[in-house]
């Protein structure tokens, strides 16, 4: 089995390599001419053009690994059974996924590496595309904020801002908790409005409420230069959960859940991560079982199922993942629906595969 497993990885190997380098620049194109027409009328140079669709590269890989898989392996079974190459394997009595199963392992290498390559490399690339791309066409971000939750100084600082003005730097309807560390009350500061001053923040009229004796009184404060958060500390509302590593992620949707903020689209896309890393081993399993049914016309046919399935579990991903921001289902049955539909298909489909 050694040597059938290096056999079928080694016709498995430049048909992926193919397959990847054709999608990745079929999704930079199309990339590259939705914005075109706009590049073009803001005259951006030839070379942030480049440096644009460059960095949308990492994030086409992730979005063709998938595809180049389903496609891959579906050719190279299909063209060993077009070859009558797995006439002995079938003669042989070995079972055809127990011939297929290098493959499998390949689609698990490749599910786990897909998840670290979007966290490592896919994130912080997309991040500088968005800030390029904003730039050379020049859009426009909002600079002003409303009903923010700031946690700060490791959960012991807690701003509470009915409006941001980013662009002049002033909170409005401030409110600033300060808690000990066991979580009791030290302190409450209201303030009707607050000035950034360089590196302070400079309240207006701020009164302060303290527990004395048991009584929580309070008295007008002093001028301080003790709260120095940073004004884009308060841009929350401008933070892309994508453009997030994994543990920053995390930390996100946990301070929007205690802050009680609305916190579901940003779970939907935290576990999107995972279902979409899984997408890779389902496609293998799909193509496993699709490998052995084309004799003609390889090529086309295999394209055509792989880019027929790829179509069909990104628009019932896309219904699945709305309909679960919008709170009509849970989150996992969002995220995860579309992975275990594509899995019963792929086990029918080989069920029903020729061996």
């Amino acid at each position: 089995m050694k040597v059938l497993d290096r056999y079928l990885i080694k016709q498995f190997i430049p048909v992926f390599l193919v397959a990847s380098c054709m999608f990745i620049l079929l999704l930079c194109l199309v990339d590259l001419f939705v914005n075109l027409s706009r590049y073009l009328n803001f005259g951006v140079s030839a070379l942030n053009i480049f440096t644009v669709t460059a960095l949308y590269a990492p994030k086409a890989f992730s979005y063709a690994l998938p595809i180049a898989l389903l496609f891959a392996s579906a050719y190279t079974l299909g063209d060993l059974f077009a070859r009558n190459e797995l006439i002995s394997i079938f003669a042989s009595g070995i079972p055809f996924w127990q011939f297929s199963r290098s493959i499998v392992v390949i689609g698990l290498i490749a599910s786990v590496f897909s998840f670290f390559f979007d966290d490592r490399i896919v994130i912080p690339t997309l991040k500088d595309y968005n800030s390029l791309s904003n730039t050379l066409l020049q859009r426009e971000r909002s600079d002003f904020q409303a009903d923010i939750v700031v946690k700060a100084r490791g959960g012991n600082l807690i701003y509470a801002v009915d409006f941001f003005d980013g662009e002049f730097q002033i909170l409005t309807g401030l409110s600033i908790i300060e808690q000990d560390d066991e979580g009791n009350l030290v302190a409450l500061v209201r303030s009707q409005r607050a000035h950034w001053r360089g590196y302070y923040w400079e309240l207006i009229n701020a009164i302060v409420y303290r527990w004395e004796d048991g009584i929580l009184r309070y008295s007008p404060m002093e001028a301080t230069d003790q709260y120095r958060e940073d004004p884009e500390t308060f841009r929350r509302n401008l933070v892309n959960i994508e453009e997030l590593h994994f543990n920053d992620a995390r930390l996100l949707i946990e301070d929007l859940r205690i802050a009680g903020l609305p916190f579901t689209s940003a779970l939907v896309d935290f576990h999107h991560r995972f279902s979409f890393s899984a997408v890779s081993f389902v496609v293998i399993m799909l193509s496993i079982s699709m490998g052995g049914r084309f004799r003609k016309n390889i090529i086309l046919m295999s394209l055509i199922s792989s880019i027929g399935a790829a179509v069909v579990f990104y628009v019932i991903e896309m219904v699945t993942m709305m309909m679960a921001r919008m709170g009509r289902i849970p989150v996992l049955i969002g995220t995860w629906f579309p992975v275990f539909i594509f899995i019963i298909i792929g086990f029918f489909l080989l069920k029903t595969a020729k061996t």
